[in-house]
């Protein structure tokens, strides 16, 4: 399991490292063609490791309501996000990766409700919803390497 922490925190620093540089309107931009934007791809990845890992486990998200609601699966970009906002979504990017592990080695997942995802995956336990969320995160990483070709 360890291996899996180590991955998601290596792909969400590389995520970091090739956005760091942009500005608020690169961060919003929709180019045509696309349905969200790299500040959405990166709350999104957040959003949806609290659900995967901590909702789903009967555990309390680490994430605000508003922030689910504005980033889960089926949303899109509805606001700019501004550059203040981003640099908070940066350090849950970074923190919750860190908290799930600890979390995890505690023993805090000790229930998990069975979700079939979106392409028909079914997770059974906390160790089947972090290896999905790696899968997640890496189709995400793909998305914002399309957009950024077009900003």
């Amino acid at each position: 399991m360890q291996k899996k922490f180590d991955d998601l925190l290596q792909t969400r620093k590389f995520l970091l490292k090739i956005t760091a540089n942009l500005s608020k309107e690169q961060l919003n931009i929709i180019p045509e063609g696309f349905k969200n934007n790299i500040a959405w791809n990166l709350a999104h990845l957040v959003v949806t490791q609290q659900l995967l890992c901590y909702k789903l486990s009967g555990l309390k998200c680490l994430v605000s309501e508003e922030m689910i609601t504005n980033f889960q699966k089926g949303t899109a970009p509805n606001y700019e996000v501004s550059m203040e906002e981003f640099e908070k979504i940066k350090e849950l990017f970074l923190q919750l990766p860190v908290q799930l592990e600890k979390d995890y080695n505690a023993g805090l997942f000790k229930n998990y409700t069975t979700y079939t995802t979106s392409i028909g995956v079914s997770l059974n336990s906390i160790g089947e919803a972090i290896a999905f969320n790696l899968y997640h995160e890496g189709i995400h990483l793909g998305v914002v390497l399309q957009l950024l070709k077009f900003i």
